[in-house]
């Protein structure tokens, strides 16, 4: 018989309590902030400390967020979802690229209290997203007190890279050859694109600690990834190797691209954060255009040095032989773009099979004879949906499966092709790459917002909607009774 309220003995109300907890922490936050919930433990609206200390729990959570590339729109949902739990259900939240405003109404007889948080930096640690993402729910589901989840914040906030640095550092390299290989690179093309994002990773590192500006810093980065393969591909008859560079210079500007909001943007975009969405796509352009002003120096200069032209081969579309390579070399991709951007281990395995299905359905639509943006944009759609789905397995924010299974998808060889044929006089060869790398790109991004919207909506299995309604009663007395 079902429980309600205070009837049973303890023991069983406890059991029940336990039981529910477990069900629902299994319910990753894509699932749970969808709804405004009803405060635990509403706090004392005329008590000015405590409403600041709740809005800054929320403000500080929500930076957390935009810092680390979630959309304007979900960012404001985690803020509301921190607010509301502690009462303050009435709350105006505006986030603009790098600020977030709260305004909480407290009352007619009360002046509405506010804050501001700048967001100056951004973080591409997916661990202490995760961290902060469980963090959220811990405060739903125990109705922990300010002061509790300000010291698991700041813990969190604080707390050292899971990796040490070298390990990113092999991790993008190993990304590099693995894009490299999916461009259908060899070995020594692999072992060029592995060694030259390496000095890109470790040169940048140095040039962030003297505070150079980021533009400049991919600017350097653009020089670096092109440079060792004009120098070897210049060398190659008297080095007796046969390499192709355009593949090297496209895996190193794909690695650059990666850490870009391009999910971001396009996602504030279409959700209605307009302000947002211009900021970070501008900030997009600026970075692409320092990549391909780094590509065009070192092409320029080795033009004037009488270098050997590049030759373009023109890659037929991916064919149904080449797709267990590619999808090996996809998952690969994207399992080290999420190591090296610290993911937890438990989402290494979300994020592989997230780029693993990406390329499996990109392959397959280009072989049933889509073009690049359609067999993009519904293969981002494909990896959206599943990050959705194995957030709730993982626990893990849908953002670190999604950006790291569209990576192997990136167009930096649209990017490079585009930029040298613009270089030789071919403008409309190369405004044609450029724009089509435009499309995919968008169509990466617009895909991944609309699977993971198909997951928000997508109904849990029958058993757990059974269990979740049993318990329900007990989710909502027990542990507020407990408490009080």
């Amino acid at each position: 018989m079902p429980l309600k309220g205070d009837a049973g003995p303890r023991w069983a109300r406890k059991a029940g309590d336990t039981l529910g907890r477990l069900i629902s922490d299994r319910r990753a936050t894509v699932d749970t902030v969808t709804s405004a919930p009803t405060p635990l433990q509403p706090i004392d609206l005329t008590d000015d400390a405590t409403v600041a200390a709740v809005l800054d729990l929320a403000v500080r959570v929500g930076e957390v967020a935009l810092g680390s590339g979630i959309g304007a729109m979900d960012t404001v949902t985690q803020v509301k979802f921190v607010t509301a739990t502690y009462g303050l259900a009435r709350c105006d939240v505006d986030v603009t690229y790098n600020s977030i405003t709260i305004s909480a109404y407290r009352g007619p007889t009360l002046p509405p209290a506010s804050t501001m948080r700048i967001v100056n930096y951004r973080s591409m640690d997916f661990t202490r997203l995760a961290a902060v993402d469980r963090l959220t729910r811990r405060i739903r589901l125990e109705a922990l007190p300010t002061d509790e989840a300000h010291e698991a914040l700041n813990a969190i906030v604080s707390a050292p890279h899971p990796y040490n640095r070298w390990v990113a550092t092999l991790a993008w390299s190993a990304m590099a050859a693995s894009i490299s290989a999916l461009l259908g690179g060899g070995v020594l093309m692999g072992a060029l694109a592995f060694f030259t994002t390496m000095a890109i990773d470790r040169t940048n590192r140095v040039l962030n600690r003297y505070g150079l500006p980021f533009f400049f810093q991919h600017v350097v980065g653009g020089v670096i990834a092109s440079a060792p393969a004009m120098a070897v591909y210049s060398f190659q008859d008297q080095l007796g190797v046969d390499i192709s560079p355009s593949q090297i210079i496209a895996a190193g500007v794909t690695v650059l691209l990666s850490g870009l909001s391009l999910v971001g943007s396009v996602q504030d975009a279409i959700t209605g954060a307009p302000i947002t969405a211009a900021a970070r796509f501008f900030e997009l352009v600026m970075m692409t255009g320092a990549i391909i002003a780094g590509v065009a120096f070192t092409l320029r200069i080795a033009s004037l040095l009488n270098a050997e032209p590049l030759v373009l081969s023109t890659l037929a579309p991916s064919t149904i032989t080449q797709l267990p390579v590619k999808v090996i070399a996809g998952a690969f991709a994207a399992l080290m773009f999420a190591l090296a951007s610290y993911a937890e281990r438990r989402a290494l395995t979300a994020a592989a099979a997230g780029g693993a299905a990406g390329l499996l359905v990109f392959v397959l639509m280009q072989s049933a004879g889509f073009g690049p943006v359609i067999s993009s944009a519904v293969a981002a759609t494909m990896v959206g949906f599943a990050g959705g789905l194995m957030a709730r397995r993982a626990l893990t924010p849908p953002l670190v499966v999604a950006v790291a299974g569209i990576t192997p998808l990136l167009p930096g060889l649209s990017l490079y092709r585009g930029l040298y044929a613009m270089l030789n006089d071919q403008l409309l060869v190369g405004f044609s790459s450029l724009f089509g790398a435009f499309g995919i790109g968008c169509a990466l991004a617009a895909g991944v917002t609309l699977g993971e919207w198909f997951a928000r909506i997508l109904r849990r299995p029958r058993i757990l909607r059974g269990a979740g309604l049993l318990l329900r009663p007990q989710l909502r007395v027990g542990p507020l009774r407990r408490r009080t």
